[in-house]
């Protein structure tokens, strides 16, 4: 029988250690690779192929919804889980969208997320239970609030580079990061600036831990 291949990352070891031994107490399932950032989590889910991702939503460098789009468009099969400390129904939404099919509160990991897996696995979808039962609770007070909003106000590729911004990288910094030209980087920056109504780096900063792009 294959081994169910599973990628894991989270830019906090404990985190990943007990991850992987969860996992290991499973005879057909092995970890075949572990990430710190986002960035390096899309590099090997592309050359490693895993049946199922394990994301923590908030990386260096990419985020776990960028990182779970970049995943799946480029391997749609794959099966992607995000981990996260924070209780949002917009982030679930979110993370719906971004095509992940699993959200686990860190908190609730060490009791469902063999669960979790193993729905995913079966082609189900796998809400952490407060989060599921909250989601739920907001679409019966308001079904309409279920739908997502007509348009976001940031691309995904600037808040990209928002979360580089506000990490503190320089425009050559996310230029390289990006594989852009310096001046292709520093047109982004005015363009989130002005789209976004930020006046200076510090609101820009405000904005991602609010929208947790990155965490404070």
């Amino acid at each position: 029988m294959q081994r169910v291949r599973i990628l894991i990352a989270d830019d906090h070891e404990i985190v990943r250690r007990g991850i992987v031994a969860q996992i290991s107490h499973r005879s057909d399932w092995e970890v075949v690779g572990e990430a710190t950032n986002g960035r390096d989590a899309v590099e090997l889910a592309l050359r490693l192929s895993p049946d199922l991702v394990v994301l923590d939503l908030t990386m260096p460098e990419l985020n776990g919804l960028a990182a779970a789009s970049r995943i799946l468009a480029a391997s749609p099969a794959a099966r992607v889980l995000i981990l996260t400390m924070h209780e949002s129904e917009q982030l679930v939404r979110e993370v719906l969208a971004a095509g992940a099919q699993g959200y686990v509160l860190k908190s609730d990991a060490g009791r469902v997320l063999m669960a979790a897996l193993e729905a995913l696995l079966d082609g189900r979808m796998f809400f952490t239970p407060k989060v599921g039962k909250m989601v739920l609770d907001g679409y019966l007070a308001n079904p309409s609030s279920a739908e997502p909003a007509a348009e976001a106000a940031l691309s995904a590729r600037e808040r990209e580079i928002v979360q580089l911004l506000a990490e503190g990288k320089s425009n050559k910094e996310v230029a390289t990061a990006l594989g852009i030209s310096v001046k292709t980087a520093e047109t982004h920056r005015s363009n989130i600036m002005r789209k976004s109504g930020f006046g200076s780096l510090a609101e820009l900063v405000r904005y991602a831990i609010r929208n947790r792009i990155i965490e404070p």
